[in-house]
């Protein structure tokens, strides 16, 4: 049983990133925002943010990161909103496959297209000045906690992509998302907000994601911020599996 789900979600993802490769403007797609959020924070409004680092690019890299991911999500549930109303899930219930491979199969392609994305985003980082001087092991822990951020994220965009009315309602839901790093330390330390915003702030998965992800670029001491960010990260993504999954089977019931 298990040989039989590994193998057909391995054929149902080389379909799933077969469609990605013939529109690898996706993944453009999918950096343009935070690349544009990047060259604006850094070029227009970075001089004016006192953050307490000597590069801005540095500081907020992290936030962009995760913003990267939160607009990627989107093509997920489009993805899968599509494949919906295409009658292609019928189809496949008519095979000799685990049902489960199909989610599974849409949830990697979203991983792959997304760490693209992520590299392309890094990559102009470092154009515009960005440095870490983060060993091996830094670098494999910022790429976990991503990883695992981009999975919980796109669990919950299965939701949406099973659910939809539309289009638009598939991809609508990335939206407060996108806007949930500018609710945390992502650009400005949270110390500079107003009372009850910190509170947000400060008690949000991103903040501590973020701090998480900025004391491995520098090598400082990883506080127990990276316990909360785990925990967040596991939490949100055990939460949404279970819901997608059970939407998942309504659905084909």
């Amino acid at each position: 049983m298990t040989k039989h789900f590994f193998g057909d979600t391995a054929a149902l993802l080389g379909r799933s990133l077969r469609h990605v490769t013939r529109s690898v403007d996706t993944i453009v797609t999918t950096a343009i925002t935070p690349i544009a959020m990047m060259l604006m924070f850094v070029y227009v409004f970075g001089g004016a943010i006192e953050t307490g680092s000597d590069s801005y690019v540095n500081y907020m890299l992290p936030g962009i990161l995760l913003i990267t991911i939160a607009s990627g999500i989107a093509y997920t549930a489009f993805r899968l909103f599509t494949d919906m109303k295409s009658g292609i899930f019928e189809r496949f219930q008519s095979m000799p496959i685990a049902r489960s491979s199909v989610l599974w199969a849409h949830v990697l392609t979203s991983l792959i297209a997304n760490l693209l994305s992520l590299v392309v985003v890094v990559l102009v980082a470092l154009l515009m000045g960005f440095r870490s001087a983060a060993g091996v092991l830094a670098w494999l822990g910022v790429a976990g906690i991503l990883i695992l951020f981009t999975l919980a994220l796109t669990w919950i965009a299965v939701i949406p992509g099973l659910t939809a009315k539309s289009v638009d309602g598939a991809s609508a839901f990335s939206y407060p998302l996108i806007f949930l790093p500018f609710l945390s330390s992502a650009f400005v330390p949270t110390d500079t907000m107003p009372g009850p915003v910190r509170a947000f702030a400060d008690h949000q998965p991103v903040t501590s994601i973020v701090n998480t992800i900025r004391d491995l670029f520098t090598q400082q001491p990883v506080s127990t911020d990276i316990w909360i960010a785990l925990a967040w990260c596991v939490g949100i993504l055990i939460v949404a599996y279970v819901f997608a999954m059970n939407t998942y089977r309504r659905k084909i019931a």
